[in-house]
């Protein structure tokens, strides 16, 4: 009978080597996938957080410098050929001797004709000027937009960080908690900004360890991430030390469950959150160096040797 199975096992594998072979564009496409795709993912995520800022904080900033120059600064001066642009004010006798002074006869009769105010003017004509020179060192002077929204997160983190900004913080999350469709989707959102972040560090869990507990049943084991000890009334009835485990579920690391068990039902895993989380994400596909189960593969002499299907039936 046993000799009947590896006649067997023999036969399939010389038809499996005589079949023909597939294509090797698929196995060689999901490598190349697997290869570019985090790279993508990455350089995608890091152009979202910088248009964000550029669009949202730092726009808003360089206007407000350049707002700034124009009303404190004489620089730049406008130029002759001032954009004919609607009025706010009719023009007045010192704005006339100014106007006749830089423009010439003709523009002046047709925007003088319009109702056009002289200063009005001068004044888009200098925005104009220093919005065409900003474009011009675009490259450098947007930096300082990113570099005051750099210094105003540090800012609103450093008062936040302080006694009253943490009074002032707790009591508007409060009302926000009561507006309704906000108070749906704000917790869900800070929940992730402080998993990303590590959120106000009182409030944020602090994985010390990597151990693996058996859930949700005995018999499966699960990668868990301990917070610390427990619930004194839990111990109590337990009889036991305790801790509390952090399950973070697939491919979304920052929610899950959070368990307690003895410390003896705890196994001590050698390997660092980061390895963990990334374990955890990629779906158990992405295993800890140390922890790779190394199989040795069969010696070649441990193979059967079969050259040709006609010689087993031969020998049948």
């Amino acid at each position: 009978m046993k000799g009947g199975a590896d006649r067997k096992v023999q036969v399939r594998m010389v038809e499996r080597e005589k079949a023909p072979k597939r294509s090797n564009f698929r196995r060689f496409f999901l490598r190349g996938l697997a290869i570019v795709l985090p790279s993508v993912l990455t350089i995608w995520l890091l152009f979202i957080v910088y248009n964000f800022l550029q669009e949202k904080i730092a726009r808003p900033i360089n206007q407000g410098v350049r707002w700034a120059i124009l009303t404190a600064t004489p620089w730049p001066a406008p130029a002759l050929d001032i954009a004919a642009l609607p009025a706010d004010k009719p023009l007045s006798a010192e704005e006339q001797n100014k106007w006749q002074a830089t423009l010439d006869q003709k523009r002046r009769q047709e925007w003088q004709a319009a109702g056009y105010s002289i200063r009005w003017l001068q004044d888009e004509n200098r925005q104009r000027r220093l919005t065409a020179w900003w474009k011009r060192y675009a490259i450098g002077m947007d930096l300082i937009g990113l570099a005051g929204a750099v210094v105003v997160i540090y800012v609103v983190g450093a008062f936040l960080g302080s006694f009253i900004g943490r009074r002032l913080y707790h009591r508007g999350e409060e009302l926000v908690a009561k507006v309704p469709l906000i108070r749906q989707v704000y917790p869900s959102v800070k929940q992730v900004t402080d998993f990303l972040t590590g959120g106000d560090n009182s409030q944020a869990m602090q994985f010390n360890r990597v151990v693996a507990v058996q859930y949700p049943r005995k018999g499966l084991w699960s990668v868990g991430l301990v917070t610390g000890d427990t619930m004194h009334l839990i111990q109590e009835k337990a009889g036991a030390p305790c801790m509390t485990v952090f399950i973070p579920s697939s491919p979304t690391p920052f929610t899950g469950y959070v368990i307690t068990v003895p410390k003896t039902d705890t196994i001590d895993l050698p390997i660092s959150v980061e390895q963990a989380l990334r374990f955890t994400v990629s779906g158990g596909v992405i295993i800890p160096p140390t922890q790779i189960i190394n199989e040795e593969p069969a010696k070649p002499e441990q193979l059967p040797r079969v050259r040709d299907a006609s010689q087993l039936d031969a020998a049948g």
